[in-house]
């Protein structure tokens, strides 16, 4: 080749290169963006497969992360712990029918119990006798010492609570059902702990299916066969019950579980 065509193919090559050298300055001088500062509608988006999309599984390939995302734990979520019963869920008052543990002994003879049991226990007797709902009102207390009169919280007045449980208006049923349930024999539970009761009627901790001839008659001094029924369907008394601690205080008259 002659020396003129071999000086434009040069003169050729140094235009190009001079016209590339702005477009590299331009891209130069541009900012870096790290790539958690791009914006996420930046990001393309997510592809969702359709609701019938029938794909074998292990076919799509999963998506990743948003940025900035931190990924899922793998530890486990340990389960919450459940609550011990406590008398405001109604724990001390639900039937104590364990089939593991000993029938506990009924007792009628209310000289065996401690002298503010009995005393307690008479007053509220002497209160339904007398046909005055009124009556109970100083026995029920106030504070944390109220007598627990529901498995669930009440609003409003405790005995105007106990009147709305009486099929009258005076709530003289419900005083005669509570006397009938303090006429029964009792039973004396967790001597010695905290939870010590006295528990009235005893069927409250007796198995039903295991109640004798005299027993059932006893019981239906408090509720029809009809009841008792129910009752051995669920597998135990749950009518109004009574209990008072060892100290004279009454602990709840309650119904249900």
């Amino acid at each position: 080749m002659s020396g003129k065509p071999r000086g434009l193919v040069l003169r050729i090559s140094f235009a190009a290169c001079c016209a590339a050298i702005p477009l590299v300055v331009c891209l130069a001088s541009s900012p870096a963006y790290a790539l958690s500062e791009i914006k996420r509608e930046e990001l393309p988006p997510t592809v969702t497969p359709p609701a019938d999309d029938m794909s074998p599984p292990g076919s799509t390939v999963p998506m990743p992360n948003p940025v900035g995302t931190p990924p899922p734990s793998s530890q486990p979520t340990a389960p919450a712990e459940a609550e011990p019963d406590s008398p405001a869920d109604g724990g001390v008052t639900r039937p104590r029918v364990d089939p593991d543990t000993p029938v506990p002994e009924v007792i009628y003879d209310l000289g065996k119990l401690p002298e503010p049991v009995r005393r307690m226990h008479d007053l509220i007797v002497e209160a339904c006798k007398g046909g005055d709902i009124e009556k109970l009102r100083p026995l029920i207390g106030t504070g944390d010492n109220t007598t627990q009169l529901s498995l669930t919280d009440i609003d409003g007045d405790a005995v105007a609570f106990l009147k709305g449980l009486s099929g009258d208006p005076d709530g003289q049923e419900i005083l005669a059902i509570m006397e009938e349930v303090l006429d029964a024999g009792y039973v004396h539970l967790d001597a010695g702990t905290p939870q010590e009761l006295y528990v009235w009627p005893y069927f409250f901790a007796l198995p039903l299916d295991k109640l004798d001839a005299k027993q059932r008659v006893e019981l239906f001094k408090i509720v029809t066969a009809g009841d008792f029924d129910d009752m051995k369907q669920f597998g135990a008394y749950i009518f109004y019950r009574v209990g008072i601690t060892p100290s004279g205080q009454w602990s709840f008259f309650v119904a249900g579980d």
